[in-house]
């Protein structure tokens, strides 16, 4: 399988990963994992660590540290054009020229914003690799997720902090 379907599905697990925690969730963080050992080792090593952890915890335990995480911590918030642009007019701005690239793929952010992580990341899970993408992920998706990572910080025991710390290194990867 090229390297590049491989990325497509990689981000894909990604952005079901980062979704509200369902029963799957140990099942696509393996396979993510497993994946990652094809194109970022390193990525594949926070990974695991993440997997450890939901393979532990109960889903009621991970559906708590999911909305403790990124519902109620403004930092960790998944909507790239909130830790880009705050709360700002710039945000709505960004929210719509997302909708215009979206409509371009026929692709929906379906009842969720445009601008949150796992919607951006299966929009770009499509191989999409248009300058529309090109862009989105180096002065969108880079420096957003990189402010959550750094959020987290170096020390952060929030597991979702590998998750974030590994798919920056896969994004970085791409570019």
């Amino acid at each position: 399988m090229p390297i590049s379907n491989i990325r497509y599905q990689v981000l894909r697990l990604f952005a079901d990963i980062l979704e509200y925690p369902t029963p799957d969730l140990v099942r696509q963080a393996k396979a993510c994992a497993d994946l990652l050992l094809v194109v970022n080792p390193k990525a594949a090593a926070l990974l695991d660590g993440f997997c450890a952890f939901v393979e532990q915890t109960s889903l009621t335990r991970l559906e708590e540290l999911y909305t403790s995480t990124f519902d109620l911590q403004v930092v960790c918030y998944p909507y790239i054009g909130y830790h880009l642009f705050g709360e700002s007019y710039k945000r709505g701005a960004f929210m719509a020229r997302l909708n215009e690239g979206y409509r371009a793929y026929n692709f929906s952010a379906g009842n969720e914003l445009p601008d949150h992580l796992p919607v951006v990341l299966r929009f770009l899970a499509l191989g999409q690799d248009g300058e529309f993408s090109q862009t989105l992920v180096r002065e969108g998706v880079i420096p957003a997720v990189d402010r959550m990572a750094q959020a987290f910080g170096s020390n952060s025991s929030n597991p979702y902090g590998q998750v974030i710390r590994a798919l920056l290194l896969v994004l970085q990867e791409g570019e």
